[in-house]
């Protein structure tokens, strides 16, 4: 009975997926974390230089 237990691996594959997805969150936030104030900055400048 225990071994048919921890043989069962019928959510395993909607785990995995599901720890994919966090780590590509938690990359995605920290770049735009890095690097909003500089991308902030280069908007400023595109809307300075594009504005008469």
């Amino acid at each position: 009975m225990l071994r048919s237990f921890f043989a069962k691996e019928e959510g395993q594959g909607l785990v995995e997926y599901a720890l994919i997805l966090v780590l590509i969150a938690v990359v995605v936030i920290g770049a735009l974390t890095l690097l909003g104030g500089n991308i902030s900055a280069l908007f400023d400048s595109l809307a300075g230089t594009i504005q008469p």
